[in-house]
């Protein structure tokens, strides 16, 4: 991405394809809760969800480049950054800038809806704002907060923000809905980080592969994996999801070796790759099947 605009690779816009997929799945909650949505508010809510992801990626490769952590990882397809700063350091204000304008977007935006539909969206949006600032200063030297907060981000922040814009409230089918993303990408951050553990380690972070070990971080994997499914059985069996829903446990079929390679290859980083892959697309598929569930059955 970089070849074709070199500020482009600092926005990992690769990575972006999460947001409308978790976007989705918000206004799919809001659908079936109200009937029919305003489709123009729909678009802003995306736009103010990309402008949060870019500016959080920017911020992160900003930092990573200033500290000089972006020399020491392990960059792989799906971890590790875009590389271009390390390229092209004269781009790093113009990427300080594409991160402080993204998530001023993101904030005028979230002021906005909350004057349209109420204050009780700030909450979400004052957590979001924070997660966006502090995660790469901050975040990834606490190891429980780095462990959830990417799936706080994409879960119960993006969906549940979602719905409220697009309802003026919130449900707990929007709730139910947010823990399966919100298991899936604390799963996708927690495997991203198991290529830069050394590199992180020397630069003074402090995520769960660094503390606990690879081996036992694979075993946190396989739970909240197994959490993702078991909340989307439980919404469906509680009846606060539609059956059709169930779409959503086909990925199963990605989830299951996915779980097991990351096991057995767990302190193999090089076999591990191909796992960082196939998680990426269970990501990208879980939540879009379980919106078009939530269409079909409403």
């Amino acid at each position: 991405m970089s070849t074709v605009n070199p500020l482009l690779g600092p926005m990992r816009l690769p990575f972006l394809i999460l947001t409308p997929a978790c976007v989705l799945l918000g206004i799919a909650t809001a659908v079936a809760s109200a009937g029919r949505i305003d489709i123009i508010q729909a678009i802003l809510v995306l736009i103010g969800a990309l402008s949060a992801h870019i500016s959080v990626n920017a911020f992160n490769e900003y930092a990573d480049f200033k500290t000089g952590l972006d020399a020491h990882t392990h960059r792989t397809p799906f971890s590790g950054g875009s590389g271009t700063l390390p390229q092209m350091p004269d781009l790093a204000p113009a990427v300080l800038i594409i991160a402080q304008l993204t998530l001023a977007v993101s904030a005028l935006l979230g002021v906005y809806f909350a004057s349209q539909v109420g204050a009780g969206l700030l909450p979400l949006g004052i957590i979001g704002l924070f997660v966006i600032v502090a995660y790469t200063p901050w975040i990834t030297h606490w190891p429980l907060f780095c462990l959830i907060a990417p799936g706080l981000g994409f879960g119960p922040l993006m969906v549940m923000g979602t719905h409220f814009v697009l309802t003026g409230q919130y449900s707990w089918t929007a709730f139910i809905a947010s823990l399966i993303p919100f298991f899936l990408v604390n799963d996708l951050l927690l495997l991203n980080q198991f290529p830069d553990v050394e590199a992180d380690r020397s630069h003074g972070r402090k995520h769960v592969p660094i503390v606990l070990g690879l081996r036992r971080s694979s075993s946190i994997y396989g739970l909240f994996l197994g959490l993702a499914y078991l909340t989307l059985l439980a919404g469906v069996y509680g009846n606060y999801l539609p059956k059709a829903c169930l779409l959503g446990l086909a990925t199963l079929v990605i989830a299951v070796p996915l779980f097991i390679g990351v096991r057995r290859q767990a302190e193999n980083i090089e076999k591990l790759i191909p796992y960082l892959g196939l998680n990426v697309i269970l990501n990208l598929s879980t939540p879009v099947l379980v919106a078009a569930g939530l269409f079909l059955g409403r």
